[in-house]
């Protein structure tokens, strides 16, 4: 990827996610692990404990796999089965590593004391991955932490005597102290900036990912600032159809999966009504909701700005007008302007609310109502959005002007409306979002308009132009919109429509929602309606950047700090082994 920063550094913390392989896969790596120890402690013959690769190595980590998951989730927390096996496949690994670090060198003496360091290891390790995947709640994972390791000092006892379990227990007090230092640490950033622990938020990211539980919402919440944001709509009333409703959010459907507000489209729909196209508006992922509970205001703004909606029958043909990279499909109804905008085969990217704003308010010398739509349907790479002040906006707000001046000179005439949708067979992974494909189609004097809106983020690098091209033997003019709904993004911010399932593959789904848009086409009146979002909650200015930022920054340091802590440890340990001595 290129630079980056807000509208990517959190997805950018997904890459930290993995699924645990099946447990018995964990199983036979340890049982192997076993029989390798063995195996080379046999053919070694000097100093050859007996079974001591099973007693010591394996039977304690199939006794923490299998006791972990009932133990954490009677404390109230959550762990699966390929987890606990993972874990404990992976402290046997780490105890094999530290407890044979004197392997090729002559003190055979030492070996307990390694073997009891290596246990501390094992329980540092586990406290701190319980503690994050499991429950943030230290005191109730100790037990679950110390299962592995206290399985093996018991071994360890059998084999060097009751003095080895006594020095195991004070060790586990040792590397205990420096994991609640190592946590503090750690936790410190987040705390300082956002007033959040560091793992509460680690369980919360990882319980939405594993069960789709809303908990992060609590965090997003605290951190979250309230905004108020104009809402641009435009309502169809039909002859013996049902009516539409054409509505620009300006807040951001983010930040992935079901985080927040990231399938807003979907919600917004179904709140409104079934014939509801959410476009998608001028936002940036500072404006991404805390909760999808937050769109219960967008849709309570959209339905009283209908209240005052004054209906008219009159439409004007679309029109594109360009400045630059910027290129917009104009048409009116009566007092309402529809500004569709892109810069395709240039990337299209999110713009700032700013931006919105100038645009709305420049052209509303000639309209009372104008819902200006970024397109979003073009993506090369994820980068930074549009800002205000730089020459693409004000390519946008000149080309925005022009079309205001043009239409409003346009005489109006009679039109007909039509709405169409269309399911497809892809999934989210594959870039579509759950509404599909849907189409409006407006007919004035003839000429025949298709605003075909695809339920995902973004559109891959010249698939506009394979779809558009296709759609302009049915019809006279045509744009591709996508609602930018980050459903299909969980585990990267670039998952266009088009990357996954080829243009050609989607051809037909897109020409079955317009050619349904057609065949449903009547008589209809327009009306525009802008209404305020008011105090709804969203990330914040630069809240996205600063956490993300935070977390990353985190990361850094984490794992050399850690080893230096356990370093420290270790030669605590060798210093009390020696006073003992």
């Amino acid at each position: 990827m290129t630079e980056k920063g807000g509208n990517s550094t959190l997805e950018d913390l997904s890459r930290y996610i993995f699924a645990a392989p099946a447990w018995p896969r964990s199983v036979a790596i340890m049982i192997l692990l076993g029989i390798v120890i063995d195996g080379a402690g046999f053919i070694g013959g000097r100093n050859y404990l007996l079974v001591f690769g099973f007693l010591g190595y394996v039977i304690p980590a199939l006794f923490a796999f299998v006791v972990t998951k009932p133990l954490v989730e009677f404390f109230g927390g959550k762990i699966t089965w390929n987890r606990s096996a993972l874990l404990s496949m992976s402290c046997m690994v780490f105890q094999v590593i530290v407890s044979f670090l004197l392997l090729f060198l002559p003190y055979p003496n030492l070996y307990p004391v390694v073997f009891a360091v290596a246990l501390g290891v094992v329980f540092a390790t586990r406290l701190i991955v319980l503690a994050a995947i499991a429950d943030y709640r230290m005191k109730r994972m100790v037990p679950a932490a110390a299962l592995q390791s206290i399985a093996a000092a018991a071994a360890g006892a059998f084999y060097f005597g009751i003095d080895f379990l006594y020095f195991v227990l004070a060790l586990h007090l040792l590397f205990g102290c420096g994991v609640l230092l190592f946590l503090w640490l750690v936790e410190r950033p987040l705390k300082k900036n956002f007033r959040i622990s560091a793992l509460h938020f680690i369980n919360a990211f990882i319980a939405h990912n594993t069960d789709g539980d809303k908990a992060l919402d609590d965090f997003f919440m605290e951190i979250g600032e309230d905004v108020y944001v104009q809402q641009a709509s435009i309502f169809f009333s039909r002859e013996g159809r049902g009516d539409i409703t054409f509505t620009v959010p300006n807040l951001h459907p983010g930040p992935m999966g079901e985080i927040g507000g990231a399938n807003l489209p979907k919600l917004l729909h179904d709140m409104i009504g079934p014939d509801t196209f959410v476009a998608h508006g001028c936002a940036t992922h500072d404006f991404n909701l805390v909760s999808e509970s937050e769109v219960t205001l967008m849709a309570d703004a959209v339905k009283a700005s209908r209240c005052d909606a004054v209906f008219v029958p009159k439409a004007t043909p679309s029109k594109r007008y360009t400045c630059g990279t910027v290129d917009i499909c104009a048409q009116g109804f009566g007092d309402t302007l529809l500004l569709v905008a892109t810069r395709s085969p240039e990337m299209t990217e999110d713009l700032e609310y700013a931006i919105g704003l100038a645009v709305m308010a420049e052209c509303r010398g000639h309209y009372r109502h104008v819902a200006f739509v970024d397109a979003h349907n073009c993506m090369v790479d994820v980068t930074e959005p549009i800002v205000a002040g730089s020459l693409t906006a004000y390519e946008y707000w000149k080309a925005a002007e022009e079309a205001s001046v043009e239409c409003a000179k346009v005489p109006l005439s009679s039109f007909e409306a039509g709405s169409g949708y269309r399911k497809v067979p892809f999934s989210r992974e594959e870039g579509f979002g759950d509404l599909g494909i849907m189409a409006l189609v407006i007919r004035v004097e003839g000429q025949v308009t298709a605003y075909v809106l695809f339920d995902g983020n973004n559109v891959e690098h010249g698939t506009r132009e394979v779809l558009r091209n296709h759609l302009l033997t049915l019809v006279d003019e045509c744009e591709i919109m996508t609602t930018d709904s980050h459903v299909v993004n969980m585990l990267s911010g670039r998952n266009p429509v088009g990357y996954r399932v080829t243009a050609e593959e989607i051809v037909p789904y897109a020409e079955d929602a317009v050619r349904a848009a057609m065949a449903d086409l009547a008589p209809a009146e327009a009306a525009g309606g802008t209404g305020w979002v008011e105090g709804v909650t969203v990330f914040g200015s630069n809240r996205i950047s600063q956490l993300a930022s935070t977390v990353n920054a985190m990361l850094t340091f984490v794992a050399p700090l850690g080893l230096a802590i356990l370093l420290f440890a270790f030669l605590l340990s060798v210093v009390a082994y020696l006073v003992l001595l």
